[in-house]
């Protein structure tokens, strides 16, 4: 079996990574979360495990940190919390697509959503990085975004 180590220090297996395919297309993983956030003007990435990406000081996108009872918090870089906006926007993610996007109780009045990503491509997950940044991002750096050309599509 063919393993290779992640950027984020995961060991993980290369030949079930690439036949992850949704409709014959590939499935998003943690390596694009970094491509696509860091593509995007004025993003910092803070160190750590998994992923965290923040713009202007606010969080987008990060590592969901899985939470059990009597258990260590787990950095799922399977799963990448979002910011969405506000609470209909978050109750139409998760109504919507329920096999995609879910919550837990400790985000319960945040506008936050969890997202599996090998539930979507990387080029819905481009559309959802994007707009979290956007959301985000404070209206003086706004406007990068479109001189950058919507982060230089992937």
């Amino acid at each position: 079996m063919n393993t290779s180590m992640s950027r984020f220090g995961r060991r993980r297996v290369a030949s079930a990574h690439a036949d992850r395919t949704l409709g014959g297309v590939s499935v998003a993983d943690a390596d694009d979360v970094r491509r696509l956030a860091l593509a995007l003007p004025h993003v910092v990435e803070i160190d750590g495990d998994g992923f965290d990406f923040r713009v202007a000081g606010k969080g987008f996108v990060w590592s969901y940190p899985e939470r059990k009872p009597g258990k260590p918090r787990l950095i799922r870089i399977d799963v990448a919390v979002l910011y969405v906006g506000d609470e209909a926007e978050k109750q139409a993610l998760l109504l919507g697509e329920p096999g995609v996007f879910f919550t837990a109780p400790g985000y319960n009045g945040f506008p936050l959503v969890m997202l599996r990503l090998a539930e979507v491509t990387a080029e819905r997950l481009r559309e959802l990085v994007t707009d979290a940044w956007r959301m985000r991002a404070p209206d003086v750096l706004a406007g990068d975004l479109d001189e950058a050309g919507e982060s230089s599509r992937p």
